[in-house]
């Protein structure tokens, strides 16, 4: 049975629409939520892979999130083992800084359905080949990483130049959130964290708006996510192979 580490900041914010495509293709899940145990140390060891989830904190705060270190270690420690990684979000803010890319506060705050448009190289990319010219794509981020050395810029979009990007052939870091399911971004809305993060913007986030054009987007979206994670899940049994290749 395969195995993966998944790294968890807060509550709301969980693997989503990518639990029961890991839970189908025969994955054993375990979180660590540094919300509750931010002293945990959490060890790759038996572990296939790992998954970083979102959160509101920034990865700059490591003096009073230590925890962040301890993040940015496991995802050097996987990337050492080529072990599949993907980060969302925060943790692909994690994997930048990780990879010696700076990370700062963005122009302006993405929250709520944007469009999202892929590079050339995404067209080649197994797991953002199928995405169109434009997609709309929910996002709930302030801020943004310089792409780093050596990875491939597969997304961007106009408030946000670094979308997404790869680094090897199995480490994934997405700005964006594909893992959310209508019932997800609603519950989001409604956290009080999150509604007082939109109030201190004054007005330039409509809550109600993102409501109402979350189900004409919601398709398309599942679709995306079903893709994107189901070509993740892929490169557990292409790094299996790589590892039998005897040597020469």
């Amino acid at each position: 049975m395969k195995k993966l580490l998944v790294l968890q900041h807060v509550a709301h914010e969980l693997l989503g629409t990518l639990n029961p495509l890991l839970r189908g293709a025969g994955f054993r899940l375990r979180y660590v939520n540094f919300a509750r145990h931010p002293e945990a140390q959490p060890s790759l060891d038996g572990y296939h892979g790992l998954v970083v989830l979102g959160g509101p904190m920034s990865v700059n705060d490591t003096d009073r999130l230590p925890h962040l270190t301890t993040e940015m270690k496991l995802i050097e420690a996987a990337m050492r083992r080529n072990l599949p990684v993907l980060g969302i979000c925060l943790g692909a803010q994690l994997i930048a800084k990780t990879l010696g890319a700076a990370v700062y506060p963005g122009k302006e705050k993405e929250i709520g359905w944007y469009d999202v448009s892929p590079t050339d190289e995404a067209e080649s990319d197994p797991l953002l080949a199928e995405f169109q010219r434009t997609e709309k794509i929910f996002q709930w981020h302030g801020d943004t990483f310089d792409i780093p050395k050596s990875t491939i810029h597969l997304a961007f979009s106009s408030l946000c130049a670094n979308q997404a990007f790869r680094y090897g052939v199995n480490v994934y870091g997405l700005q964006f959130h594909l893992e959310v399911d209508a019932p997800m971004i609603h519950r989001w809305l409604r956290v009080a964290e999150n509604k007082k993060e939109i109030t201190a913007l004054g007005g330039k986030i409509d809550p109600e708006r993102i409501h109402q054009e979350t189900p004409d987007h919601m398709r398309r979206l599942q679709q995306l996510s079903e893709r994107v994670f189901g070509e993740f899940i892929r490169l557990f049994d292409i790094q299996k192979k790589i590892i039998r290749l005897p040597s020469r």
